[in-house]
């Protein structure tokens, strides 16, 4: 069976509908990173998008190719994650839309270096006939952190939200969203195949204490 980071981290990816604290070791991405509205059509989120599963599903299936991974092992993509910000605020304010600072992720296996990245954004350019150029492979350190699998559409992750920073005041902690700790959302629907009040969300929050 592929290696499924879901199921094999399940602490991180399937999380409760109530707020809970995870320490959240490093990790390897694929990333695109960008600035504006994400649902704007053919915009520039969309074309991240592109580039971002064209590098991954390289990687994923290098194994049929003539490049050799050494300690590759066989998975399933990850689901879609992204970083986002506002500047000038610690919040996000979801009505401004085209505001938004991104970077758009998928996580990689630890086996992915530099070496065989390169090689996949040359080998998707290639063959996807996109640039994946923007494409680079990034190392994220959340450390602590809260989070809540988000039930319904994005923009009403607010409620959500107020829940997570009631759960920290009532336990002795704060949020520590800073330029370096951002934050962050993994996508576990495809919301072109689910309807809005169906969609699940897991948002996450790095934290310290009080």
């Amino acid at each position: 069976m592929p290696f499924d980071f879901k199921k094999e981290y399940k602490d991180l990816y399937q999380p409760k509908t109530i707020p809970t604290i995870v320490n959240v070791p490093g990790a390897n991405y694929v990333a695109v990173k960008g600035v504006g509205d994400p649902n704007e059509p053919n915009g520039a989120y969309q074309d991240a998008i592109s580039v971002l599963y064209a590098v991954a599903y390289t990687l994923k299936m290098s194994y049929k190719t003539d490049h050799k991974i050494e300690g590759f092992f066989e998975y399933v993509v990850p689901p879609l994650e992204g970083f986002w910000w506002q500047e000038h605020t610690a919040s996000i304010d979801y009505s401004r839309k085209s505001s938004f600072h991104w970077i758009s992720v998928l996580r990689l296996p630890e086996f992915v270096t530099e070496e065989h990245f390169a090689w996949a954004v040359e080998t998707a350019s290639k063959k996807k006939k996109i640039d994946c150029s923007p494409a680079e492979l990034l190392t994220v350190e959340e450390g602590l952190c809260v989070q809540i699998l988000h039930l319904g559409s994005y923009d009403d992750e607010p409620a959500s939200i107020a829940a997570m920073d009631d759960f920290l005041s009532e336990n002795g902690y704060e949020n520590d969203i800073n330029e370096k700790r951002l934050h962050h959302e993994i996508y576990l629907s495809d919301p072109r195949k689910t309807p809005p009040e169906k969609w699940k969300t897991v948002i996450r929050h790095p934290i310290k204490k009080a």
